[in-house]
């Protein structure tokens, strides 16, 4: 919990920074970047939340591997450094991306469907998210066999629930009224 405090806290601080300075999108697609990238590669992620490794060893690899990021990302890292909190590095970069899309308005659409979407499916779930929201929307698919078909459609406390199962289900408390 604690943890997940301190990373919204430098999450912010680091939004003001590169809102301040023009680079928000450019921190973005850093934070998107470093967020996959622990997600995925589990000898990045074990050797961030190891508590042996010295910070100065934590500060030089993530900035060889992230030698492109921009001079507010690198500056990040020297604050986690100086602080010895890379541990919270995978939340601030979540937290700082649902920040920025906050900011700016975007929105994200969390769809599950039966099996990966497609452009149809992708432009129905769309006509469904203009009338749930006026905001920009980013679609978020989740693969789920169990929902037989259709889609579940999340857009913040707000759920529109068009699966098969759903519709079973009702159709089964009917029945056995």
């Amino acid at each position: 919990m604690a943890s997940t405090r301190a990373a919204i806290r430098y999450a912010k601080a680091i939004l003001n920074m590169a809102d301040s300075i023009g680079v928000g999108n450019e921190v973005s697609n850093d934070m998107t970047l470093i967020a996959s990238t622990i997600k995925s590669n589990l000898e990045l992620s074990t050797f961030i939340q190891n508590p042996t490794v010295k910070v100065e060893l934590k500060e030089n690899v993530l900035l060889e591997v992230f030698a492109n990021a921009n001079g507010v990302t690198k500056g990040l890292f020297h604050l986690l450094f100086e602080n010895k909190r890379f541990e919270i590095l995978e939340a601030i970069a979540l937290e700082y991306n649902r920040l920025f899309d906050e900011l700016n308005g975007v929105e994200i659409a969390k769809v599950t469907t039966a099996f990966p979407m497609d452009a149809f499916l992708e432009a129905k779930v769309l006509a469904k998210v203009a009338t749930l929201s006026d905001k920009k929307i980013t679609i978020e698919n989740h693969v789920d066999p169990a929902i037989i078909g259709g889609f579940i459609l999340r857009i913040g406390d707000k759920q529109y629930n068009a699966s098969v199962a759903n519709r079973l289900q009702v159709l089964k408390r009917e029945l056995s009224n």
